[in-house]
């Protein structure tokens, strides 16, 4: 029953492991879905041959079985018309079928057996394939949102980095600040101080050349009769 123990495999396989080892899950399950379909029409083809050597068998036992019973009857009837002979010959035949009946009845339950094991197999793998089908959407669906969410990771990280850049600008307004207000505090320094007293000397001194063109008018206006 090698076949059947190959599939027994084909059905007991460890996806898990499979998607594990996949870059891409998604299309790492769609690969072992048509993997599991081509190996069902291989169980179906092979299902149908073990349920055809089931059929076989069980005719070849009905039709010995019939047999059996027509040989009795014949011993019966050959009895009733007084033939021991016939009767001998014909329970003869019945004994012969007898025996085949006996291997045959063997085949037919080991072929029945198989057959049973090979539908359960067939049911189990279209089951698989179903359920499968159905979490293959489920694991799309989480496929691309992860791609998703490594795009809006990657958008984050770019925000970080401007944010550190405007940081780095915001360092470099504040140097230059600095710098402006160290410029003009040397400027200020730098200045030489007012001499008050020199002020004052030079507001009355021409507030005293002032007064003194006024006498001089004053005076010019008397000589001349103004």
């Amino acid at each position: 029953m090698g076949m059947l123990d190959r599939f027994t495999d084909i059905v007991k396989a460890n996806i898990n492991d499979l998607l594990d080892r996949a870059e891409d899950p998604s299309k790492m399950i769609d690969q072992y879905l048509r993997d599991m379909t081509e190996s069902l029409a291989e169980v179906k083809k092979e299902t149908a041959g073990v349920m055809a050597e089931e059929t076989r068998t069980k005719r070849l036992v009905d039709d010995n079985a019939a047999d059996i019973a027509k040989y009795d009857a014949l011993a019966r009837k050959a009895l009733e018309a007084g033939n021991e002979d016939d009767a001998r010959t014909l329970l003869a035949k019945k004994q012969e079928l007898d025996k085949h009946g006996a291997n045959l009845q063997v085949a037919y339950e080991a072929a029945q057996v198989n057959a049973n094991k090979m539908r359960q197999m067939h049911d189990k793998l279209v089951d698989d394939i179903e359920q499968l089908n159905g979490r293959r959407e489920a694991i799309k669906a989480k496929v691309a949102v992860a791609k998703t969410q490594d795009k809006v990771n990657g958008f984050a990280s770019s925000a970080d980095k401007a944010a550190g850049t405007m940081s780095a600008f915001d360092r470099m307004e504040a140097k230059a600040d600095a710098m402006l207000d160290r410029a003009n505090a040397m400027d200020e320094l730098n200045r030489q101080p007012v001499d008050e007293a020199a002020a004052l000397e030079a507001k009355y001194a021409n507030a005293g050349t002032d007064a003194t063109v006024e006498d001089e008018l004053t005076r010019l206006k008397q000589e001349m009769g103004l």
